[in-house]
């Protein structure tokens, strides 16, 4: 049995970008998670923070963005069951939501690449900076704050940066912690007692040296993310570890509860989210005190749907060593409570993935007796053509049973134009094909048949 993880927070991470909560269905998470023993939320607002002036721009528009209030209500949430809220403000890459916006389309490293911050244009920096100053201002006595820098793509790609590493002795690496630094080092002169973590995924190639060099030793604390169900325990453990041999003594780690799979990924998979944690705990127990490990953080990224049930196996699974069972069970059963649009969501999975045979030879028999050749010359059965519309009418109620409870569920939690997305992303490509059907088979049907 693993023993709990062992020292540090425990923070869960909030995406609010593509399917953002109702505000309301976040007050019962946190109260959640305030029972199962969260530290702290790692909360991701994106598009879904109130930005003004003139980044107005930057809020959302498929749906409203969260207000001031109702940001204030989410910490005051969280601050009543001793949870601290640590915001996340992309600064380098990953910005998608900021440079996809026409105004702003200079300030990407490349043209073709929406999530890359040039780092040489200062008023790239000047736009970071306001960013994160009305985040700040929006959470009164703010301790910690994300600044990301994950995934910086076609780094090193662009005009500037090529003209910068035409100088001997810089690097893509030198040019990443250039701008990172530039960031940590403006970070603590508006805000000096200011923690800062950023995700560490840009400097694991880095060599001891460069790291300690690099001018961010003691401004940040590295964020150390994997998700995979067999990640490499030594491997982790000696990354840790060059970071803290470098400076960097204080560091996290993150592991993942959902999102972190294929991008067409609809239903969490269970296993694959509790296996990761698991190699977390190995990871955590072979590190040396020296180490000082700050905590982890349980990601989740939004596609369509917040697993609660995952996240609380997961987080579960950091938590309890002995009598795992008895103590869950509650627990999971009061998450799934609050999302009762899992249920449906996992059924109509079911419908579309077990059915599939079904399907499959029903269009197959479509294909035989009612092919687009047959329709145009009116060369059909009409009692083929009859058994084919009852046979689609059937799939098509059932399927449309099925979406029409999953609405009604899911706008208890999500906006209306996020249950629209689900509904068109996964329930119209099967129901729009179906109804072509009873439609072409009821005009033939209606000229053949007095």
């Amino acid at each position: 049995m693993n023993p709990p993880w062992p020292k540090g927070k425990k923070l869960v991470h909030l995406d609010l970008k593509g399917a953002p909560p109702r505000v309301e269905y976040l007050h019962r998470l946190i109260e959640l998670f305030s029972r199962l023993g969260v530290d702290g939320l790692l909360v991701e607002y994106e598009d879904m923070f109130p930005y003004e002036g003139e980044l107005q721009l930057l809020q959302a528009t498929a749906q409203p963005a969260y207000s001031r209030e109702q940001v204030l209500s989410i910490q005051e949430s969280a601050k009543a069951r001793g949870m601290e809220v640590i915001p996340l403000v992309q600064t380098f890459g990953h910005m998608e939501f900021v440079l996809k916006h026409r105004p702003l389309w200079h300030l990407r490293e490349v043209p073709h690449c929406v999530g890359t911050l040039n780092p040489h244009k200062e008023e790239g920096v000047k736009l970071v900076m306001e960013m994160l100053r009305q985040v700040v201002e929006l959470h009164p006595h703010l301790r910690t704050v994300h600044i990301g820098a994950d995934e910086v793509y076609t780094l090193g790609e662009g005009e500037d940066s090529k003209l910068w590493l035409a100088s001997t002795g810089r690097s893509v690496e030198h040019l990443f912690l250039r701008h990172v630094t530039k960031i940590a080092k403006a970070i603590k002169e508006a805000w000096p007692d200011m923690n800062i973590i950023m995700w560490d995924d840009m400097m694991r190639d880095m060599s001891h040296d460069t790291l300690k060099a690099s001018g961010l030793v003691g401004l940040v604390q590295p964020m150390l993310w994997d998700y995979t169900p067999n990640l490499d325990v030594d491997k982790t453990v000696s990354l840790l570890e060059k970071y803290h041999g470098a400076g960097m003594s204080d560091l996290w780690a993150a592991s993942s509860f959902k999102g972190s799979t294929s991008v067409h990924t609809c239903v969490t998979c269970t296993q694959r989210h509790v296996d990761n944690h698991l190699q977390w705990l190995k990871v955590a127990a072979s590190l040396s005190a020296a180490i000082n490990m700050r905590g982890i953080a349980i990601t989740g990224w939004q596609r369509g749907n917040n697993n609660v049930f995952t996240c609380i196996l997961c987080f579960q699974t950091f938590s309890f060593t002995f009598k795992l069972h008895k103590i869950a069970v509650p627990t999971i059963k009061q998450g799934q409570c609050l999302h009762l649009a899992a249920k449906y969501t996992l059924t109509l999975a079911s419908l579309r993935v077990e059915k599939m045979n079904h399907l499959l030879c029903f269009y197959r028999f479509v294909r035989g007796w009612f092919s687009p050749y047959h329709r145009q010359r009116k060369m059909v059965n009409p009692i083929n053509s009859m058994h084919i519309h009852n046979q689609a009418s059937l799939y098509l109620d059932t399927l449309q049973k099925m979406v029409e409870a999953v609405r009604k569920e899911m706008v208890n939690y999500y906006p209306d134009s996020t249950a629209d997305e689900w509904i068109e992303e996964h329930a119209s490509p099967v129901a729009a094909p179906l109804q072509r059907i009873i439609d072409a088979i009821q005009a033939c049907v209606k000229e053949m048949v007095p």
